[in-house]
């Protein structure tokens, strides 16, 4: 084993539930997990769950803090919105060979391995990102306002838009839309939940959606359809090409996948590991920046 791949790595991806922090070198992979770091809605208490999970770390694998903090390390982190808040977080932590990007390289990469092609990542919120050549694009993630196309708070936020429709008369009345009406006891109850409702609670509504969509509901299939032909249409934008993988991953990513056109489910791939092996392959990638 050569000295790149045998040389011990940090990897943290964290995010709005949780924080992961894996230490990794070469052969075995040793990881910790505390609570949300988000650092772009709480900056403070993001670097608190990367502080106390780095100890965690330390004390786990018998290893002193100052040397767990000179391993070169890929911190991939929810809100990490440019160079600035970036900039900002390698100040307040201790990593001394660090670099600090949002979430999205880590998802990529986790998914793709260094191979080329896309990912639609689809959980509450969502983005699509393209790897060719080692080198990455993203677009949408743009948060649940003005984007998220395709999530799965958009998938509930727009089959209640659809089910207002059909209370008007300008889309077909389905047992889906009845469904929702119940629920939310008619289209003035959906009209006030809608109006204080967080992400998450309109991402609940998506397995109702996806599971009335496999039955064929109209409605449920009107929504899905709507987000797949989303993704058909920024994969290509970011650098997919046929023939190269797409990976749907998140909740409800995978459920898209029957609703995209026959050439892209075609090179429907499942995904080859998770965020955080995607933040241990960057992080390996820094070793041959802090070699002396």
């Amino acid at each position: 084993m050569n000295d790149s791949s045998s040389r011990p790595v940090l990897a943290i991806d964290g995010g709005g539930t949780r924080c992961r922090i894996a230490l990794s070198d070469g052969q075995d992979i040793t990881t910790v997990e505390t609570g949300p770091a988000n650092v772009s809605t709480d900056f403070a208490g993001g670097v608190q769950q990367i502080l106390s999970g780095l100890q965690m770390l330390a004390t786990q694998t018998g290893r002193r803090m100052d040397d767990l903090v000179g391993y070169p390390a890929f911190v991939g982190l929810a809100g990490v919105s440019g160079p600035k808040i970036a900039d900002r977080l390698k100040a307040a932590l201790p990593l001394r060979h660090a670099r600090i990007e949002d979430d999205r390289p880590a998802a990529v990469r986790g998914a793709l391995g260094e191979k080329d092609g896309a990912i639609a990542h689809c959980g509450t919120g969502s983005f699509y990102g393209a790897q060719k050549a080692g080198r990455m694009r993203f677009s949408g993630g743009w948060g649940p306002v003005l984007g998220d196309e395709a999530s799965a708070q958009w998938v509930g936020r727009t089959a209640l838009r659809l089910t207002l429709e059909t209370v008007d008369g300008r889309f077909q009345s389905t047992p889906l839309a009845q469904k929702l009406l119940d629920r939310f006891d008619g289209a003035e109850g959906i009209v006030r939940f809608a109006g204080d409702a967080r992400p998450s609670e309109f991402g609940a509504l998506a397995p109702m959606v996806t599971e009335s969509a496999n039955k064929n509901d109209v409605l449920g299939r009107q929504v899905m359809s709507a987000g797949a032909a989303d993704i058909a249409r920024s994969l290509p934008l970011i650098g997919w090409v046929p023939g190269s993988a797409i990976c749907l991953t998140g909740g409800i990513g995978p459920h898209f996948g029957p609703f995209l056109p026959d050439p892209m489910q075609a090179d429907l791939t499942k995904p080859q590991g998770e965020p955080l092996s995607g933040a241990v392959s960057l992080a390996r990638d820094l070793v041959q920046e802090t070699k002396e």
